[in-house]
């Protein structure tokens, strides 16, 4: 029962805390309120829930908003302002975030190359950062169950699109797994069991414990 050394974590193929930043983009009421793709709760249960994982494991954060400071939308839905609250939100008016400076800029201050990216909706704020992310040289890993789109054809195409330019589409639950990697780097395990918890209150730790 022994663990091999723990990889460089900077050059590491698979995601770590040390080369991957999180990415989150237009988690607002009337972009939430539009999905049609997946249920609004386990869209909304799927992206808090990943937000806690890049807390967990202290991945840098970019939280972009679009048009709050034009008073045409509103801030981000409260689930996810009780997570992320202390960190900042890049507002913009483009419908790519990659052609606002500021959020850029963020993302280019992490430092990292491995993004895992969450946006609504898919077909448009997300796809069209992660293809210019990609073109300039980034991985993009998209949790494709922490996203959504305007139908379920919509959402689909547009995943297959990243898919086709080099994305990657994982899960919540392969990002907590894939940063967490060994049990006996026990900092993070507490913060690791959210991933039992299920948006419709079912819990498969407890069922199995009980």
């Amino acid at each position: 029962m022994t663990s091999e050394p723990i990889r460089d974590s900077k050059s590491d193929h698979l995601l770590t805390p040390e080369n991957s930043a999180f990415i989150i983009i237009d988690y607002q009421p009337i972009q939430v309120s539009s999905i049609r793709s997946m249920q609004q709760e386990e869209l909304v249960f799927n992206i808090v829930h990943t937000a806690m994982a890049a807390l967990n494991y202290k991945l840098p954060i970019v939280h972009s908003t679009v048009n709050v400071e034009t008073g045409r939308n509103k801030p981000p839905i409260q689930q996810l302002r009780d997570v992320l609250g202390p960190f900042p939100t890049y507002d913009r008016t483009t419908i790519n975030s990659w052609e606002d400076v500021e959020f850029k800029k963020a993302v280019l201050e992490t430092g990292r190359k491995k993004l895992v990216m969450t946006a609504l909706w898919t077909e448009a704020c997300l796809t069209f950062p992660a293809l210019d992310a990609m073109k300039e040289g980034f991985e993009v890993f998209v949790v494709a169950d922490a996203v959504g789109g305007t139908s379920v054809g919509a959402h689909e195409a547009a995943l297959r699109r990243i898919e086709q330019a080099g994305g990657q589409l994982i899960s919540k639950t392969q990002l907590y797994c894939e940063l967490q990697r060994d049990w006996a780097r026990e900092a993070t395990v507490p913060g690791f069991m959210d991933v039992f918890e299920s948006w419709d209150g079912f819990n498969p730790e407890k069922a199995f414990k009980g």
